[in-house]
């Protein structure tokens, strides 16, 4: 992750969205934990977000353990979102975007194992979803993916100023291309207002 010049330790995170009714998590790993969590946070349905340092050795990891020793933590994202909402299928399949699924340990100009990309998952029942998913996606591609998917073993919350960076930064240091954020908020429009809409106008012909 490339220097962006010094930044507050004061914490100015936003607050979460509100979470109502189901929800659920999921944990990625897509290279620069900056720009994934901004990514995701443009997806209708995604309820909060949180940038931390997932499946390592040691407790208590901090961003200068994760990027100068060999602790195997990887910078991940830890999503909660409705799944009445925005299906796991589709999150995985936006997350595909972001990332170059083939390259190990590598996204953008990002090296090391702290930039490897995964998909951690605490409910057993959504290994089948993101088994089916990589499998159908998989087939874009001629090499083979050096996605990881495990079980989630330990995540750790990274400093303040990680947390909703390229919000408080937004010339900040982004792997993504910014055109992706656009179309994360258009991939997955609620239309359930829309469809009020159309039945009132039915009703008054």
């Amino acid at each position: 992750m490339l220097s962006v010049g010094p930044v507050s330790s004061k914490n100015t995170t936003s607050d979460p969205m509100t979470e109502v009714g189901n929800t659920q998590e999921i944990y990625f790993a897509g290279g620069c934990f900056w720009g994934t969590e901004h990514f995701f946070k443009q997806i209708n349905g995604v309820k909060s977000t949180e940038v931390g340092y997932a499946n390592g050795k040691t407790k208590n990891p901090t961003y200068d353990i994760v990027s100068h020793t060999k602790s195997g933590y990887a910078e991940t994202v830890k999503v909660r979102y409705d799944p009445e909402k925005v299906a796991l299928k589709t999150l995985i399949e936006l997350y595909f975007k972001t990332i170059d699924p083939t390259s190990l340990n590598r996204q953008g100009n990002d090296i090391g194992e702290q930039y490897r990309t995964g998909i951690y998952y605490k409910d057993e029942k959504d290994l089948s979803v993101i088994k089916s998913c990589i499998a159908a996606l998989s087939k874009n591609y001629l090499k083979p993916l050096a996605i990881e998917v495990k079980p989630l073993t330990n995540f750790y919350k990274a400093e303040d100023y990680h947390q909703d960076y390229l919000d408080k930064n937004p010339q900040g240091y982004c792997h993504i291309d910014p055109a992706l954020f656009e179309m994360a908020r258009k991939a997955n429009q609620d239309t359930t207002k829309n469809k009020g809409k159309d039945s009132k106008k039915t009703s008054t012909h």
